[in-house]
């Protein structure tokens, strides 16, 4: 038998949400009373009033409309951001902007904390979170004024996930409105990977001459392997083949 989806209004004057919406809203609705891997595409469609068709058009999958809430996150904490703290330093400017991602997701923290538990036994899903993660903290250490470009803003935006991931776990328990433990955990993890960074900052700075001269060899060994193989070809003609 078909699912006959939900098609009840909203109430006056209530703008009906998008499918896209809609589908994000039912799912963290049935994650919150269900486990992750009992809740079916049907489910989700017929929770959201819509058909399988306008969630297929919507998402690709159940994961995809996880990824969904994440950028609806993504997208309130980056329109609440101000320039309020420039003066302060990186980690004050960072930790505001991570307290409010928490806040972001706190109408979500039954769920999330049902959804948590699973993938923390997946490694498949925990490395796809992750990779989401990563785009979204480029944009949280941007909100916060930290540059992330070259090889050091990749350092950056992975301890910034790490840190948040560690302090996301501590929040799932935590109960009390003041989130006091988990804002002294995400002070102290930040303290910390703020000295960490000073680490791998000094080592690079030791080690740039070192790295551009490797990188002036590299360069001119390539170069002669290229004048050499023009000159075979020119030799050889159009049968010429390089080793592989």
């Amino acid at each position: 038998m078909a699912d006959i989806p939900n098609t009840d209004a909203p109430a006056a004057g209530q703008p009906k949400p998008n499918n896209r919406d809609a589908a994000i809203d039912a799912l963290m609705k049935l994650a919150a009373e269900r486990d992750w891997r009992e809740i079916g595409l049907a489910d989700i469609a017929r929770e959201a009033g819509i058909g399988l068709a306008d969630l297929r058009d919507a998402f690709p999958s159940k994961g995809a409309i996880l990824g969904g809430l994440i950028r609806r996150i993504d997208r309130q904490v980056l329109e609440g951001t101000t320039a309020d703290l420039a003066e302060e330093p990186a980690r004050e400017r960072l930790f505001d902007v991570l307290t409010r991602r928490l806040d972001a997701f706190a109408p979500y923290k039954a769920a999330l904390r049902r959804i948590s538990a699973e993938f923390r036994r997946d490694p498949l899903s925990l490395a796809a979170m992750n990779k989401l993660a990563l785009n979204s903290h480029r944009f949280m250490l941007a909100a916060a004024g930290i540059n992330t470009e070259g090889a050091m803003g990749l350092i950056k935006i992975q301890g910034s996930v790490c840190v948040f991931s560690d302090v996301f776990q501590t929040w799932l328990d935590d109960d009390d409105p003041d989130m006091a433990r988990t804002l002294a955990r995400l002070d102290r993890e930040l303290r910390s990977g703020e000295r960490l960074l000073v680490c791998f900052e000094d080592v690079g700075r030791l080690t740039a001459p070192f790295r551009a001269m490797a990188r002036t060899f590299r360069s001119g060994r390539h170069r002669y392997r290229r004048d050499d193989y023009r000159d075979r070809s020119r030799d050889e003609g159009e049968d010429f083949v390089p080793a592989i």
